[in-house]
């Protein structure tokens, strides 16, 4: 692939970057600008959303007829990663998890009439949304085939009950899918359920207290005791759950590695400005050798994982599932997160530690890259199991 993008890209990509850069760093110096939870307040949102739209920099992952700039996965790998600059970007367009991924899922395999209910609005701004899947133990959580949450055939739709936990941005959502059990099928046994959070039938037993920093509806556990969902808002079919929970994971998972690439980036950017700066034992501490070697590798690790992210990227686009580079950009990403967030605050010392930058911040929120969306564990199984079944062509060039 030529990794060189168009110019209508890269000025695109420039024009996020000022953005990110006049009006959304600025922001985060102000206490005033942040929720108890540590995201963007929405007062601020609402103010740089206004100017977003305004620019034309709305939506990048949706089509233009709805609203949005209708770039494909390389696109939005550009200009993601420029978003995720600062920590409170990507709602900021509106390209922020949840409602990415489950914007895409919808606009892909979603009715006319579900997209102009359930769609159109997450996609205008006006609500956000949730995807419901995780459950307590022993239910579902990487492996969905454990799924207990179950939906009983009632006349003209389904009853749900079951037990949901972690859900991302549930607190604040009304526009919301659940992953239920219709059947003891190993393959077709799951579906998805579209519902609005102003139905009886289910409740938020708690928003569940995290490390870091929080999506807006942080991480709920939720309770379904009877939730009533007509036939005509049954996602796909009957027994396409699974099918539809993997299209919406796979380019979920690449899209955070989109993100996470430019948060990283930006630690770095914020330990260089120091490091460059700062004298000890007679030198800037950038002259040290051990500083180098922190940021050569640091710096390393941050262009592989771009590398393996275009290149999923890439696939994707040309209509290929890309299963074990998704994975592979999300194990490298997520680590380098951490990793070139821990080497700033290292190399800033106290400061860094301090809430006077925020790296302290993105510490707290790296930690979680390794477990969203699928452990690094359970992603070198993926790799695993495609090595073993391919043998030596795991090694050719296409896919």
């Amino acid at each position: 692939m030529d990794f060189a993008l168009s110019e209508e890209l890269q000025q695109l990509r420039d024009r996020v970057r000022t953005f990110v850069r006049e009006e959304i760093i600025p922001l985060e110096a102000d206490r005033g600008n942040y929720d108890e939870h540590e995201n963007i307040s929405l007062k601020a949102l609402a103010r740089v959303r206004a100017k977003a739209k305004a620019q034309g920099l709305w939506a990048p992952q949706m089509p233009k007829a709805r609203g949005g700039m209708g770039l494909n996965a390389i696109g939005c790998a550009a200009i993601y990663e420029e978003m995720n600059k600062s920590i409170f970007g990507p709602v900021c367009f509106n390209a922020a998890a949840p409602d990415d991924g489950n914007m895409r899922l919808l606009e892909k395999v979603g009715t006319e009439a579900q997209k102009e209910w359930w769609l159109q609005p997450v996609i205008d701004g006006e609500v956000h949304s949730a995807f419901a899947m995780t459950e307590p133990m022993p239910g579902g959580g990487s492996d969905p085939t454990q799924i207990r949450t179950r939906a009983e055939r009632v006349p003209g739709g389904w009853r749900i009950y079951g037990h949901k936990w972690f859900i991302t941005g549930s607190g604040s959502a009304r526009h919301l899918m659940v992953i239920a059990r219709t059947s003891d099928d190993p393959r077709h046994g799951l579906s998805i359920f579209l519902f609005h959070a102003d139905q009886p039938g289910w409740r938020i037993l708690r928003r569940i207290p995290i490390m870091g920093p929080e999506e807006h509806g942080g991480h709920c556990e939720i309770e379904f005791d009877g939730l009533e969902v007509k036939d005509e808002n049954v996602l796909m079919k009957i027994g396409d759950g699974l099918k539809a929970t993997q299209i919406r994971l796979g380019i979920a998972r690449l899209t955070h590695c989109m993100r996470w690439l430019g948060l990283a980036q930006r630690a770095m950017d914020i330990a260089r400005a120091y490091v460059v700066e700062r004298e000890n034992f007679g030198q800037k501490l950038s002259q040290h050798e051990g500083v180098q070697w922190l940021l050569g590798d640091a710096a390393m690790q941050i262009e592989i994982g771009r590398l393996l992210t275009m290149r999923a990227a890439w696939r994707l686009d040309a209509g290929d599932f890309a299963r074990s580079d998704v994975s592979m950009a999300k194990i490298q990403v997520s680590e380098t997160l951490h990793k070139a967030v821990d080497t700033a605050l290292q190399l800033m010392g106290a400061r860094g530690y301090s809430k006077d930058t925020p790296v302290e911040w993105m510490y707290r929120y790296a930690r979680q890259a390794r477990i969203v969306d699928g452990s690094s564990e359970v992603h070198r199984m993926v790799l695993a199991n495609s090595y073993l079944g391919e043998g030596e062509q795991f090694w050719r060039w296409g896919r």
